[in-house]
């Protein structure tokens, strides 16, 4: 099945406040949900917020415009897709490969750990603006 079954959308300044709005739309979204399975909640909310996470603390505007945090999410039968993105941004610094920092390094591991709880991660740069892609495919087939 490839029909939508529910989403959730939200664009707006990125800072701390826009975690707690993703979060809330998240635990929402899995109310009108129930059947994709704990575990498939519990990783794939990781990972967008992970990911909305670094937009709001290591984006940079590309240039006037404050950079915007926009989140769209759907829930399909067995197929969860966040689309992250970056509006009004730099593009990313560095290579967009998971890395292994030093011990010491207090950051450089989310694109690791991004990919560890979804089953693809897609990077996309277009008119100024950063998006992932995040798609995990249910545990339970």
């Amino acid at each position: 099945m490839t029909e939508v079954l529910a989403s959730r959308s939200y664009r707006g300044l990125a800072a701390g406040e826009a975690i707690e709005s993703v979060h809330n739309d998240l635990d929402s979204l899995w109310l009108d949900v129930p059947f994709v399975q704990d575990m498939d909640q519990m990783t794939f909310t990781t990972a967008v917020i992970e990911s909305a996470s670094n937009i709001v603390q290591h984006a940079e505007p590309a240039g006037q415009e404050p950079v915007e945090l926009g989140v769209e999410i759907e829930v399909r039968h067995t197929l969860l897709q966040a689309r992250v993105s970056a509006y009004h941004a730099k593009p990313p610094f560095g290579a967009m490969e998971p890395a292994t920092p030093g011990e010491d390094a207090e950051s450089g591991r989310g694109l690791a750990l991004i990919q560890a709880l979804v089953t693809t991660v897609t990077f996309e740069r277009q008119d100024g603006t950063n998006t992932w892609v995040l798609s995990r495919t249910s545990s339970q087939g």
